[in-house]
């Protein structure tokens, strides 16, 4: 699997950068977010080099989010959390240009609230289903 050299997570796949790992396989290595939102919060990123979700090769769609599934339940199971956040980011807001899913134990009243962002709404349901069309119209 292609690997690039000034890539942070790449180097910590190579363990030539320390981590926290908690777990790897064939296709993902995970580790301790350096900048934890929570104690826990977890970062899962492929082994090869490939900077977005679009980019994942298909074949590795499935190893890779069976393992985010994995690492997700532990992490949960191991903070005593009532639940979790799991998200990533594509180019925008993706600190390190190398997929990765964030993994973050969640207790209720945690102080996070939904999104990191503000969110709105449609002007109304013909504009819901104009902007539906088209992301169909590109699957």
């Amino acid at each position: 699997m292609a690997r690039d050299s000034g890539c942070v997570f790449c180097r910590i796949i190579d363990g030539t950068e320390p981590a926290h790992r908690v777990h790897e396989d064939e296709a993902v290595v995970a580790f301790l977010d350096q900048r934890p939102l929570f104690p826990g919060h977890t970062l899962v990123v492929p082994r090869g080099h490939v900077e977005t979700l679009t980019d994942l090769p298909e074949e590795s769609v499935g190893p890779y989010f069976t393992a985010v599934r994995r690492v997700t339940g532990a992490v949960e199971r191991a903070m005593a959390a009532d639940g979790s956040f799991v998200a990533g980011n594509n180019r925008v807001s993706q600190s390190v240009p190398h997929l990765h899913m964030h993994v973050v134990p969640r207790r209720r009243k945690d102080g996070l609230r939904g999104f990191f962002w503000p969110r709105g709404r449609y002007a109304d349901e013909s504009e819901a289903e104009q902007i539906a069309e088209r992301i169909r119209a590109q699957l």
